[in-house]
């Protein structure tokens, strides 16, 4: 585990090795507001051993909410609690960032925005989204803005734009979505570089700002443009993902033994020159190590493992076994947290 425990700086932040625990939205918030519950769960996932967290989508408006649980980052009284997860993950030598997120059509505002006007059936959810205008897309542009400048105010050590996944950004980059005529019809990335450039001018040099970015936006020709125009306009990492869900064209060489996703990552890594993340389907810490050294990303992303096991990295560093999602086809931990068979079998292997 030579590279996988190695450290690793982005800008100024000094991380001790090369394990994240990516966003993933549990739903503990209190309109809007940290609950006890979100600074207890944080914690364990710092006591955990990985070197970086990236706090759960949170949001930047109340129109963009994904669910009524949802974090929140769009008010000042907002600040205080996200204080509180900071600091006691800091306090267990851990770095966090926090991912700020705009559902769009996705969400479940019962007028929900999207770059032009989209249909959107998936998980669950129908809703049509309205145009944004002109005036809407400056209004959520100043929203991501000032939530960047609460996060730094509230001491995170930087920030993560939701890009993918088929929410606001994500539909601005996806031309199966973003129909509009106008410059962020020609040019989608426009919406995003507006948007980094006022966070630089609200918050110092130093902080850290990157992207989770889909790698097939809906191509993973498109995924690789949109890396390099970022890249070079100033963003300081790229955590790739996949893209807008039902809009998205995946092809992958034949015979790749990873993940898609984490072949969209190493794509993009020849084609940058700043930190890469990878993630999905990186079940165990040799695959990791794996990866790190064969597609040449920077650092792994350990979702559904960490979810098993928040020890995860404390137990890969004492080369004890992990334990291992076993890919069901619908979730069970998310909502049944109690009947995730990977979880069961790993707490009655480690009682």
């Amino acid at each position: 585990m030579k590279r996988l425990f190695s450290e690793f700086s982005i800008k100024d932040v000094k991380i001790k090795n090369r394990i994240c625990v990516p966003p993933m939205v549990i739903g503990f918030g209190q309109d809007g507001h940290v609950s006890p519950e979100n600074v207890d769960r944080y914690k364990e996932l710092a006591q955990g051993g990985a070197g970086l967290i990236i706090q759960e989508a949170t949001c930047v408006n109340s129109d963009g909410l994904l669910s009524v649980k949802q974090l929140g980052i769009w008010k000042d009284d907002q600040i205080e609690g996200l204080k509180n997860i900071v600091d006691t993950v800091h306090a267990e030598n851990c770095k966090i960032f926090i991912q700020i997120h705009h559902a769009g059509v996705t969400g479940i505002s019962e007028n929900p925005i999207c770059p032009s006007p989209y249909e959107y059936n998936n998980f669950g959810r129908s809703a049509v989204g309205r145009e944004m205008t002109y005036e809407d897309i400056k209004s959520v542009q100043n929203d991501y803005i000032e939530a960047a400048r609460r996060a730094y105010e509230a001491g995170y050590d930087g920030i993560e734009l939701h890009g993918c996944h088929g929410y606001l950004i994500s539909q601005f980059l996806n031309k199966r979505v973003n129909k509009r005529t106008d410059e962020y019809g020609a040019t989608p990335e426009k919406f995003v570089i507006e948007i980094l450039d006022g966070i630089r001018k609200v918050t110092p040099a130093e902080f850290v700002v990157g992207i989770r970015l889909g790698g097939f936006e809906p191509t993973i020709e498109d995924g690789i443009h949109y890396a390099k125009v970022l890249d070079k306009n100033g963003i300081d990492f790229l955590d790739v993902s996949y893209g807008f869900f039902s809009e998205q064209e995946i092809h992958v060489s034949e015979g790749y033994k990873y993940s898609n996703a984490v072949y969209a990552a190493e794509k993009i890594k020849k084609e940058v020159s700043i930190p890469v993340f990878a993630v999905n389907g990186i079940n165990s810490s040799e695959i990791a190590e794996e990866i790190l050294n064969e597609t040449n990303v920077d650092i792994v992303d350990i979702g559904k493992g960490i979810l098993i096991n928040p020890d995860w990295a404390n137990y890969a560093k004492e080369g004890k076994d992990t334990g291992k999602c076993l890919n069901c086809t619908k979730c069970m931990w998310f909502g049944q947290s109690k009947v995730c068979p990977g979880k069961v079998i790993f707490d009655k292997n480690n009682k």
